[in-house]
């Protein structure tokens, strides 16, 4: 049996590292779009078309359950997906509910009418696609009044990951903080919107200081997936393990055991 986890390259890992030291009981399919990557440069179209492949992709492999560990793809595709109907017996979610969850202390079930929260004005990082879809104000503004959120393009820092160059992406983290904090000065909070920004948690924590929390995916999808899996046990599917993607498997593979500091190794898709 396997979940699916599904990203446009290589950030989902950081995801499904999480979701693997939550749940050491269940298997998992990774699948990720290096081909086409990255994904927060393309437009809404693209991305729902894209998306939707490699999501049918998983379900055609047994993966009933698909966790969009993709933040541009949850904001461009999910809707539209679920929308446009979903398969019997398959389910596709995305990494937003987690992390508004968290935001706002609120389940997601909690349907009474928004109210303010503690948190009055918040930093969103994300890429260009995300920013643009405003689907992370959307979903909030439907929980929570009186916030007050600035987000900032981090264009440049998902293409350094994938290329492996740490040093540009540090420098493109220092410097998107520097362009949001010009904006909005003093962020009580700061949300990572793209699964691949936690791989660089300690460089933006640090750029915004001590005194701004940090909310970062990983964790909290890992969390809520425990929880749904314990509410829908037989959404765990039937497929096989392992790692898939579009782009070159040694490639990929290379920078996956970079990035997670342990041996990986993907296939074709």
């Amino acid at each position: 049996m396997a979940v699916g986890i599904f990203d446009s390259g290589l950030g989902g890992l950081t995801v499904l590292e999480a979701a693997q030291a939550r749940l050491p009981q269940v298997d998992f399919l990774y699948f990720g779009d290096s081909a086409n990557a990255p994904y927060g440069v393309r437009d809404a179209d693209d991305v729902h078309k894209l998306t939707r492949a490699c999501v049918e992709s998983l379900w055609a492999r047994g993966c009933d359950l698909v966790i969009l560990a993709c933040n541009t793809a949850s904001a461009a595709a999910l809707r539209r997906m679920q929308e446009a109907g979903v398969p019997p017996g398959k389910r596709v979610l995305g990494v937003f509910v987690p992390l508004i969850e968290a935001l706002t202390e609120r389940r997601w079930g909690d349907n009474s009418p928004p109210r303010e929260v503690a948190v009055k004005h918040v930093a969103l990082f994300a890429t260009p696609a995300t920013v643009a879809s405003r689907a992370f104000q959307r979903e909030l503004a439907f929980r929570a009044i009186g916030v007050d959120v600035e987000a900032q393009a981090c264009g440049g820092v998902v293409d350094a990951i994938e290329d492996g160059d740490m040093i540009l992406a540090e420098a493109l983290v220092r410097s998107h903080v520097d362009a949001l904090k010009r904006k909005m000065p003093a962020p009580e909070a700061a949300i990572l919107g793209c699964t691949h920004y936690p791989l660089m948690d300690r460089t933006f924590q640090t750029a915004l200081g001590p005194d701004v929390k940090v909310f970062s995916q990983a964790d909290l999808v890992a969390e809520s997936l425990a929880d749904y899996l314990a509410r829908y046990p037989q959404m765990a599917g039937s497929g096989a393990p392992g790692y898939l993607t579009t782009g070159d498997p040694a490639r990929v593979s290379d920078r996956a055991t970079q990035f997670l500091r342990r041996q990986i190794t993907f296939r074709a898709a």
